[in-house]
C-alpha cells in the first residue's frame, strides 16, 4: 500500500474545532477533461498531449488497480461534465429542517486550520471583501451592463463587452486573496450582477491552477462550476458540457490513487467492518446489504476475519445495490464482484453467496433485497445515502424512505458514512462557502501525499473530485446530486425512522488509528455523541456511526 510522504502516528488526542452551523445544507468517479489553458504568470503553461496506457485486465479492485502513466493536463478548466451521481467518497416521509437553531447542539463543523474561515460572514471577513470589490471596481464599475455566455468547440468563453485591463489586472494579483476573490465572485452571481461576474472570472482565470497549490487547484474547479451555472443549469449542463469518457481502467485508475494517498475511504471500510463483526460475532447467517458496493473490496477483510471465527465460519450472504457508473468503472456488471468475493470465500473456507440489485439506491424496495428468514442483517451505507433526495428535492422523499425501509428489516446492525458539510438545502451562496471552507481541507489533505506537480494526482482530482464541486456550484434541484448534510441531522433522521444508536466501541477507535499510521499525522479521530470523526487538522470531514 502506497503512503503519504509524512508517515507518522496518529493521534487521537486533538479536538476538532467546531462552531454552531449557519442554517445551510449540502460522487463516485466522475469524468472530467480539461480543455483550456489560462494561469497565473507564476506558473508554467503546460499544454501537452499524454496518451493513456492500455491494460489487458477488465476488471482492477481499488487495492490492484494499476497508476495509469499519461494525462492531458491543461491548466484552469473550462469544460467539465457534470453528470454523474456519485461521489469522490462513493461509488454511487420526513420533518424538514426548516431552521438549524432547533439542532444547534447537534449540527456543527469546523473550520481549516490553514485558511481563514469564510463561513462565519464575521464583520473583518466582509470589511475586506468590500475593500477588495471598490479596489477591483471602483465605486461603479465602468464595465457594460451587458455579457453574453457561449460555448465554442466544447469549451466555455465568458465574454463582455467591457474588459479589464490585462496588465492591470496581472498587477492585482499578488495583492489578492484567492478565497475572497472565489467568494466575492459567486456573491456577484447570487445578486445576479453579471458585470462583475464577469470582470471577477476574467481575474480568477489568471489566480487559479489545477497544478497549483490546494487552493488554486479548488479555484480552478470552483471557476468551473461558476461558469456552468452562468451559462445554463440542471440537464442543459449535463447536455452541453461535453468531455471524454476515460475508460474503465483509466477510471479505476484514478480511484485507486486516491483511495491510496488519503484515508477517506480506508475509514468507512475499516470502522463499518469492525462494528459489523461485532454486532454479529454469534450469528450462523449473515446477510449484509450493501447499498455501494462497487469493487467489492470493503468486504474482503471482513471474509477473511469470519474465516478464523471459533467454532467454524457463518454463511455469508452479500446483497450489492450499485448503478451504471461503478459497472463502468469495474468493466462490467455486479456478476464481476460476486464472482471475485466468491472465489475469495471458497480459498477462505467460508460458505458465500451474492446477490445483486443493479440499481440507483432511491430505487431500492424490498423485494429488491432477496430477503431470507432467520438470516441476521447488517446494512451499510458507506457516502451515499447523501445522494439520495429528500423532502427539499421530490415529495417521495427517497432519504426518509430508505430509512424507514431498512428499520422494517429489523437489521442487527447499520452503519453510515457521510462526509461532515452542511451543503444539502442551502441556497447557492451559502453552499458556496461552505464548499470552499470544506474543499480547502480536501485538497490540503491531497497535497501532502503526492509532489505538487503529480500529473497522476491532478487527473485523479479532475475525475474523482472536480465534479463534485461543479455539481454543487452549477446545479439545482433533482440535478443536484451532492446533498451533504452534518452528523446532528442524519441523527435525526435515523431517530424519527425508529433507530437508536449502536454503541461504538474501543476497537473502532483502535482500528482506525492504526490505519491513520499510514497516513500525515495532521489527521485527527475524535469520538463524540456516539460518533467517529475524521478530521484534517481542525476540519471535521467524515463521521462513522452505527445504528439498530
Amino acid at each position: 500500500m502506497q503512503t503519504s510522504q509524512n508517515r507518522r502516528k496518529a493521534t487521537g488526542g486533538h479536538g476538532l474545532y467546531h462552531q454552531p452551523a449557519q442554517d445551510i445544507d449540502p460522487y463516485y468517479s466522475p469524468n472530467f477533461q480539461i480543455v483550456e489553458n489560462n494561469v497565473s504568470p507564476d506558473i508554467g503553461s503546460q499544454e501537452a498531449n499524454f496518451s493513456f496506457q492500455a491494460y489487458n485486465e477488465q476488471y482492477y479492485t481499488l487495492e490492484s488497480a494499476p497508476p495509469v502513466s499519461g494525462f492531458g493536463l491543461y491548466d484552469s478548466p473550462s469544460a467539465v461534465s457534470v453528470a454523474s451521481n456519485r461521489s469522490p467518497f462513493s461509488t454511487q416521509g420526513s420533518h424538514s429542517y426548516v431552521s438549524d437553531a432547533q439542532h444547534s447542539s447537534d449540527n456543527f463543523y469546523g473550520s481549516p486550520i490553514s485558511g481563514s474561515s469564510v463561513a462565519n460572514g464575521g464583520n473583518d471577513m466582509w470589511d475586506k471583501l468590500r475593500e477588495l470589490e471598490n479596489s477591483l471596481l471602483g465605486p461603479e464599475s465602468d464595465i457594460s451592463d451587458s455579457c453574453n455566455c457561449c460555448l465554442n468547440s466544447g469549451s466555455h468563453q465568458f465574454t463582455s463587452t467591457g474588459q479589464w485591463d490585462v496588465n492591470q489586472m496581472i498587477e492585482m494579483i499578488p495583492r489578492l486573496n484567492l478565497k475572497e476573490v472565489l467568494i466575492v465572485c459567486a456573491q456577484a452571481i447570487a445578486e445576479a450582477d453579471m458585470p462583475k461576474a464577469a470582470g471577477l472570472m476574467e481575474l480568477l482565470e489568471r489566480m487559479v491552477s489545477v497544478s497549483g497549490d490546494p487552493i488554486q487547484r479548488m479555484g480552478a474547479y470552483l471557476l468551473e462550476g461558476l461558469r456552468a451555472r452562468l451559462e445554463s443549469s440542471g440537464s442543459i449542463i449535463y447536455r452541453k458540457l461535453k468531455c471524454k469518457e476515460p475508460t474503465s481502467s483509466e477510471l479505476m485508475s484514478y480511484m485507486h490513487i486516491l483511495y491510496q494517498i488519503c484515508p477517506y475511504w480506508k475509514f468507512a471500510y475499516q470502522s463499518a467492518n469492525v462494528i459489523i463483526e461485532e454486532a454479529i460475532k454469534y450469528e450462523s447467517r449473515i446477510h449484509i446489504i450493501d447499498f455501494q458496493i462497487a469493487q467489492g473490496s470493503q468486504w474482503v477483510t471482513l471474509i477473511q476475519a469470519l474465516a478464523g471465527r471459533a467454532g467454524g465460519p457463518p454463511l455469508i450472504r452479500i446483497t450489492g445495490i450499485d448503478d451504471s457508473q461503478s459497472a463502468h468503472a469495474r468493466g462490467g456488471g455486479l456478476s464481476i464482484v460476486g464472482q471475485r468475493l466468491a472465489k475469495l470465500a471458497e480459498s477462505c473456507g467460508v460458505p458465500f453467496e451474492f446477490h445483486s440489485a443493479a440499481m440507483c439506491g432511491s430505487e431500492v424496495k424490498r423485494e429488491n433485497l432477496g430477503l431470507r428468514p432467520g438470516e441476521a442483517i447488517a446494512v451499510n451505507f458507506p457516502y451515499v445515502l447523501h445522494h439520495m433526495p429528500d423532502e427539499s428535492v421530490s415529495t417521495d422523499n427517497h432519504r426518509d424512505r430508505l430509512l424507514r425501509l431498512v428499520k422494517s428489516l429489523s437489521p442487527k446492525v447499520v452503519t453510515l458514512v457521510e462526509q461532515e458539510s452542511n451543503t444539502n438545502t442551502s441556497p447557492f451562496y451559502q453552499r458556496f462557502i461552505e464548499t470552499v471552507d470544506y474543499y480547502t481541507a480536501m485538497f490540503e489533505s491531497i497535497d501532502v501525499a503526492r509532489p505538487r506537480d503529480d500529473k497522476q494526482r491532478i487527473s485523479a482530482e479532475q475525475h474523482c473530485v472536480a465534479r463534485d464541486i461543479v455539481n454543487m456550484v452549477a446545479c439545482e434541484g433533482m440535478e443536484r446530486v451532492e446533498r451533504h448534510e452534518l452528523w446532528g441531522k442524519w441523527r435525526s433522521r435515523f431517530r424519527m425512522a425508529g433507530f437508536q444508536q449502536f454503541p461504538l466501541s474501543s476497537a473502532v477507535t483502535d482500528a482506525v488509528r492504526d490505519l491513520l499510521k499510514d497516513y500525515s499525522e495532521k489527521y485527527r479521530i475524535e469520538e463524540r455523541d456516539g460518533a467517529l470523526y475524521l478530521g484534517w487538522m481542525n476540519r471535521a470531514m467524515a463521521t462513522s456511526s452505527a445504528w439498530w
